[in-house]
């Protein structure tokens, strides 16, 4: 029976894979992400059920459209299995069970797949367009604010200092961003990287973030190793987000893991 329920927990993170794929094509467009029909990018075409099938449909239809057989990058398709593969990672991490499962586990699974799907949705936004979304932060504080409830509740040892200290900072890093916006009429991206740091170590605490940046610090050095040994030329901004978020799926989902089988 775990089987079976890995597998739908599997077919659900490929389904919320998708919907990050549209997601992080139209945020930047700033198009509707729920009412408006998805189409095909190059003929404007509607897409039908069977066109929509997670990895399936892309698979079948040989990554192209079926209506102007334009080629779909396989990023659509390496996504939505990576998102299955992450809800499964997390489901083994909180030891996920058919024949014990409670409204705590439940609860924990959820928001841990809210907080993956933030993740993935600020790491496919500043890959493709070197920039973090401050609709995306947002979204991420909500779910931090729901976790936070839901620790408040279920953890006999919630710190709610440790909480004031954190948002107290989010509040100040935010008005000195604001008054970055009215100077330069646009986000800081270092400030933004700061937001997310914090969203990060209120949700896996400082241990886990900690080693998120330092291997997103190491990406970033062999990046620049590479590029200089090869002689590329460097894009004027790395996408520090989508390291850090990568890094941060990483050692969350080990870290979690081996301390489970322990």
């Amino acid at each position: 029976m775990n089987v079976i329920l890995y597998i739908i927990i599997f077919i659900m993170g490929s389904v919320f894979g998708s919907f990050l794929t549209l997601a992080t094509y139209r945020i930047p467009l700033n198009e509707d992400i729920t009412h408006k029909h998805s189409y095909c990018p190059k003929c404007n075409h509607k897409l039908s059920f069977l066109d929509m099938v997670p990895i399936l449909s892309y698979l079948f239809i040989g990554g192209k459209c079926r209506y102007c057989k334009a080629k779909i990058s396989p990023r659509y398709f390496i996504i939505e299995i990576l998102c299955g593969i992450s809800f499964v990672l997390l489901a083994i991490m909180l030891s996920v069970n058919v024949y014990i499962l409670n409204i705590n586990t439940i609860l924990n699974f959820i928001l841990g797949a809210l907080y993956i799907v933030f993740l993935f949705l600020i790491a496919g936004i500043d890959k493709e367009h070197h920039y973090i979304d401050k609709r995306v932060l947002v979204y991420g504080i909500i779910v931090i604010f729901l976790y936070l409830i839901y620790e408040f509740i279920y953890n006999t040892v919630f710190n709610i200092n440790r909480v004031i200290i954190y948002f107290v900072i989010i509040m100040i890093v935010l008005i000195i961003n604001t008054f970055e916006i009215k100077k330069k009429g646009k986000d800081s991206y270092a400030i933004n990287i700061i937001l997310l740091c914090i969203i990060m170590a209120l949700f896996n605490y400082e241990t886990i973030t900690i080693i998120s940046i330092a291997m997103t610090l190491i990406i970033v050095a062999i990046n620049k190793i590479i590029n200089s040994i090869s002689k590329k030329k460097e894009n004027a901004q790395l996408p520090i987000a989508f390291y850090l978020c990568i890094s941060n799926c990483i050692v969350m989902f080990l870290t979690n893991i081996i301390l489970s089988i322990k």
